[in-house]
């Protein structure tokens, strides 16, 4: 299985402006800049490749403990779960933060815990982010 995204980037860095899209749609002329990295909190002015991590690790997340979740004979009903990539300019990528809130009825905490932490070492996303550190707070809602 290969997924596909293109990225087309104008100008020099600081200045030069990119669009990426992907092989689905769902990104089609989307625009990402040096300002929409490193300038501007607010995420206005486009996306960037932090956020794109984050939003890949957050779903791949979800998708593996519910996975884990329905072998263990208690499906989860909701999981809310936000990823936080951070940057470190002249540095990189440091680390990407999962929040967990989880709906699961029939479920104990420590059982619950227990598969957030599997699902967070097995997500494919996990292990390809395995240069950083990748942290779990995960916790019924």
């Amino acid at each position: 299985m290969d997924r596909t995204a293109t990225a087309v980037w104008k100008g020099n860095l600081k200045d030069g402006k990119g669009t990426l899209d992907s092989q689905s749609g769902t990104l089609k002329g989307t625009p990402y800049s040096f300002k929409a990295r490193f300038e501007d909190e607010s995420g206005k002015s486009g996306t960037n490749p932090e956020e794109l991590i984050a939003a890949a690790h957050a779903g791949c997340y979800a998708m593996q403990l519910s996975h884990f979740l329905a072998e263990n004979g208690t499906p989860a009903a909701e999981l809310d779960a936000k990823a936080v990539v951070t940057l470190v300019p002249g540095t990189g990528i440091t680390g990407s933060a999962i929040t967990l809130v989880g709906k699961v009825p029939g479920i104990d905490a420590a059982k619950f815990k227990e598969l957030a932490e599997k699902a967070k070492a097995e997500c494919p996303v996990s292990k390809a982010l395995g240069a950083i550190k990748v942290s779990l707070d995960a916790r019924l809602g």
